[in-house]
């Protein structure tokens, strides 16, 4: 196990890991209910006050969130940055939508502050 990188597999209940990698993947409990066929207030109870995965959608919320059924219950390890910085995920993901020049321009502001961080070590 690297250091930035904590495995989901760790003591997380199944409503902890499944908002953890709702947010990884930018979706919104809304955006998720839609995806596999339930309200917001169905995908905010899971994630908050269950411990024990609905059977009935554990294939559609694989497919929703692009990971195996064996990931999503943890029996396969799945990579999550260990810092939950979801909105900065969110942001990447809609940077993808930006013309080629902006995305340029983001990659080599990136590039800058990663490079700054890095001599100041």
């Amino acid at each position: 196990m690297t250091k930035d990188k904590s495995l989901i597999k760790i003591a997380l209940s199944f409503g902890k890991k499944l908002a953890v990698l709702r947010k990884k993947k930018g979706l919104s409990q809304d955006k998720l209910g839609q995806l596999v066929g339930v309200s917001q207030r169905v995908v905010a109870y899971y994630e908050s006050e269950t411990n024990y995965p609905p059977t009935h959608l554990l294939i559609p919320l694989a497919k929703a969130l692009h990971i195996s059924v064996d990931e999503l219950l943890g029996l396969k390890e799945t990579d999550i940055p260990q810092e939950n910085h979801a909105s900065l995920w969110r942001k990447l993901k809609k940077a993808e939508k930006l013309s080629h020049k902006d995305r340029k321009a983001l990659v080599d502001y990136l590039n800058l502050l990663i490079t700054r961080n890095e001599i100041k070590k």
